[in-house]
């Protein structure tokens, strides 16, 4: 595996020498490299970008109508198909998740090209009543070049949303993956040529946060910035944004509550609340880690989830068990420490799934584990575990639900179980956050659906036709002809 970035329509060596290992989860040990990227291999991206995008936006990628912008997105969510094994092996071995879940990985990667090269020419601008004598219109112009911060949990899907949707409003783009998770978007980068994207528009760098990530936000050149990753780094983010009034698209951390009522169908919630929990082994911002359930139907709901805890089984990805292994030691390590902390602190532990046998003793496997009755004020309920960890709560009324529900820093996804019409609306009015699921859950949900936080888990919204919006500006033009 040689280490290159991906710029101006090929591989490029880093103009640094050091480079990153590349190690496997599953049995932690080192299968190839990547580039170790600095603020030269960030600066030679975005002057690709900027030569593909024209000062006046008049270069080979600027000047592309959204007519062809989205027959070229058409035909790379159509490679991605082509391409659909060999992505998600990629995936699956570079961040141990489940082959299946690669594999689904790759075919939204697919469904996001899809969906944003139908978009491209229904980007409308208005006309607006004005004085008479003038004709008033707005149109929506791209920022220019955009640089997206993609995280290790889910690089391909992350990246179709944020590129995907960057390259439909006519941007240019410069990515820079997780150092633990580049390798599906370099080879992303390199399909694209393929099919006939121009050089400059769309550029991979790896490397670390602290130095090709910092490098891109502080970059002169990088005229919106989207990032998704932890609160902590996302802070960083904006404020790096703010000295130069670059706008941002923040997409953070959540502690996502389910609300469980006594009327719920508890055989179609169970098996969700649980797959919301250990989907890609709980490294998911929208994980529904945290599950609050009305005080009569506590101890069944307990009961069942725990008969569905011990059955969850952890291995290698080509085993395509439940759950692979954690990202990294530092994971592994940080939630170990939270279990257990919780457990010392006398947070009851209702039930844990188990390890394969096959499992390398060197992998980041974590068991799933169940936490009963525990403490609102707790760290396992107010801090992102980020791993298959859940904490089970109850709750006396709908109240005292809503009041649990809001009482974190965080406020992205939650989910509503009741047959109640009214009671759906009600409570989903009064939930903080940026999307409610009643009587489903789809940790983030579909292509289509806006996606986005408040308080401590972000702003700005992807996904959907919302996230378009997000990547231009809005240009008014008055003219007046009496």
């Amino acid at each position: 595996m040689t280490a290159t970035h991906y710029i101006d329509g090929g591989r490029v060596a880093s103009q640094g020498t050091e480079t990153i290992a590349v190690i496997d989860p599953s049995d932690g040990q080192r299968f190839g490299e990547i580039a170790r990227g600095n603020a030269a291999d960030v600066d030679a991206a975005v002057r690709a970008a900027r030569k593909a995008m024209g000062e006046n936006f008049d270069g080979p990628w600027g000047a592309m109508t959204a007519l062809e912008r989205g027959r070229l997105l058409a035909k790379l969510g159509a490679a991605v198909m082509q391409h659909h094994e060999e992505l998600a092996q990629l995936e699956a071995r570079d961040t141990g998740k489940a082959l299946r879940v690669a594999r689904n990985d790759a075919t939204a990667l697919a469904r996001y090209f899809e969906y944003y090269a139908g978009a491209c020419d229904k980007l409308h601008g208005d006309t607006l009543p004005y004085e008479r004598g003038y004709t008033v219109l707005t149109v929506r112009m791209p920022h220019g070049v955009t640089g997206h911060i993609i995280p290790w949990n889910y690089p391909m899907q992350i990246a179709g949303r944020s590129v995907g949707a960057s390259l439909a409003a006519g941007n240019a783009c410069v990515v820079k993956p997780a150092e633990d998770a580049s390798l599906s978007l370099l080879r992303l980068a390199e399909i694209a040529t393929e099919v006939g994207f121009p050089a400059g528009a769309l550029n991979v760098v790896t490397g670390y946060g602290r130095e090709a990530g910092a490098a891109l936000c502080a970059h002169r050149g990088i005229d919106h910035i989207s990032f998704t990753g932890s609160t902590i780094t996302g802070r960083s983010v904006g404020l790096a944004a703010a000295e130069r009034h670059c706008p941002v698209t923040l997409e953070l951390g959540g502690k996502s509550p389910q609300l469980v009522f006594a009327d719920a169908d508890l055989d179609a919630a169970v098996p969700v609340l649980l797959n919301a929990i250990i989907q890609n082994a709980g490294q998911t911002c929208s994980a529904g880690s945290r599950v609050l359930v009305e005080q009569s139907v506590y101890e069944e709901v307990v009961k069942r989830l725990s008969e569905c805890f011990s059955a969850v089984r952890s291995g290698p990805p080509a085993d395509d068990l439940d759950m692979g292994p954690l990202i990294n030691e530092k994971q592994f390590r940080q939630v170990r420490d939270m279990v257990a902390t919780a457990e010392a602190n006398g947070v009851k532990v209702a039930a844990r799934g188990t390890v394969s046998s096959n499992a390398s003793a060197n992998g980041y496997y974590q068991e799933a584990v169940l936490f009963r009755d525990v403490p609102a004020d707790s760290e396992l309920a107010q801090r992102e575990v980020f791993g298959p960890v859940l904490a089970v709560m109850p709750f006396a009324d709908e109240a005292e639900a809503i009041r649990l529900a809001n009482g974190t820093d965080f406020g992205l996804v939650a989910g509503v179980w009741t047959r109640d019409g009214g009671r759906q609306l009600r409570v989903a009015n009064k939930l903080h956050c940026g999307q409610v699921f009643i009587n489903n859950y789809g940790a983030a949900g579909g292509v289509e659906l806006p996606f986005g936080g408040v308080k401590s888990s972000g702003f700005g919204r992807e996904k959907g036709f919302e996230a378009l919006l997000g990547f231009t500006t809005l240009k008014t033009i008055a003219i007046k002809h009496g």
